[in-house]
């Protein structure tokens, strides 16, 4: 974690596994969100608890805000936090219902004129945004936002009126990519794992997997990070890897690496828990209590990875 000045975090007791070692970190520096998903995903807490905690990002336009995704402050619903709000009730089985369909609706009044998601809208105030977050008067559509939300609302057998023009978009966007960059690949697969024509998405992401290592978009040698580029714009040394295109085995995107370079990546993941037992983050730190809060969401989506491989974490 970069310096801020603070005083380091105390490190957990010693001789723990991996998990006793996260938990500590997450009781001790996470949201209370985090807090819920960590009981959840790891001792047998509930998914109640866990909606109860994101409810509280939640607006009357039912969308979310309040800083539910870090880099974005302030209290505005964006499509970005109702992404990320999505992903925690997939992760807890919650992702469907009245719920869900009123979480639409904030999505279609939002929509840009193709019926996609803008990543970031602006508001008639002006809150702190991470400075790699463009704030534009007329924002245009992202595969980045719009991919990983029709995703996550086609997994869950979700139908919605907005879901016609949006998976339209993705198409689009996804078979239209030649020079692209991590996050927004990453974005394609989360679209791609769960769409409903299956021979087309086994064909896009076959044609993603080869731009991935043409273009040297992974790490496939954590020994060697010299050797592949970081994206511009991006910080230095935020190189990704193959987890973080295949987060699971059943993802497409596993066929883009060979047995031998996943566990070489998954070896990488394992080694970068720190004394403290929290996971670093690799993107751009741009204030201290951003920092702190996103430690713990990559913690837990650390060990989950992880435990998805049947890699042993206590």
């Amino acid at each position: 974690m970069a310096e801020t000045g603070a005083s380091p975090l105390p490190p957990p007791p010693p001789a723990r596994s991996p998990l006793a070692r996260a938990e500590h970190f997450v009781w001790l520096t996470a949201r209370v969100l985090e807090q819920r998903r960590f009981a959840y995903h790891f001792l047998d807490g509930g998914a109640d608890a866990v909606e109860t905690a994101l409810a509280a990002y939640r607006n009357e336009d039912e969308g979310y805000g309040h800083a539910l995704e870090p880099d974005l402050r302030g209290p505005l619903s964006q499509p970005l936090h109702t992404g990320h709000a999505l992903r925690v009730l997939d992760s807890i089985g919650r992702c469907g219902g009245r719920r869900v369909e009123r979480l639409c609706g904030y999505l279609t009044s939002v929509s840009t004129a193709d019926g996609a998601l803008p990543a970031v809208r602006r508001g008639r105030r002006d809150y702190p945004t991470a400075p790699f977050v463009p704030v534009l008067d007329d924002p245009p559509s992202e595969l980045l936002a719009t991919g990983p939300v029709v995703g996550l609302l086609h997994r869950n057998e979700v139908w919605h009126a907005w879901l016609f023009r949006a998976t339209d978009f993705c198409w689009q966007a996804v078979e239209s990519l030649e020079k692209s960059h991590p996050y927004e690949i990453e974005a394609a697969v989360a679209f791609l794992d769960s769409a409903a024509d299956r021979p087309r998405a086994e064909a896009s992401a076959d044609r993603l997997g080869r731009l991935v290592r043409e273009q040297r978009l992974a790490a496939l040698n954590p020994e060697r990070l010299e050797a592949y580029p970081v994206a511009p714009g991006y910080a230095p040394g935020e190189h990704h890897f193959p987890h973080d295109y295949a987060r699971t085995p059943d993802s497409l995107a596993r066929a883009w690496f060979t047995d031998e370079e996943m566990a070489r990546s998954l070896d990488h993941l394992a080694d970068e828990q720190q004394e403290d037992g929290g996971w670093p983050i690799r993107w751009r730190q741009w204030a201290p209590g951003v920092a702190l809060e996103c430690r713990p969401m990559v913690t837990i989506e650390a060990l989950r990875t992880l435990r998805a491989y049947g890699r042993p974490i206590g």
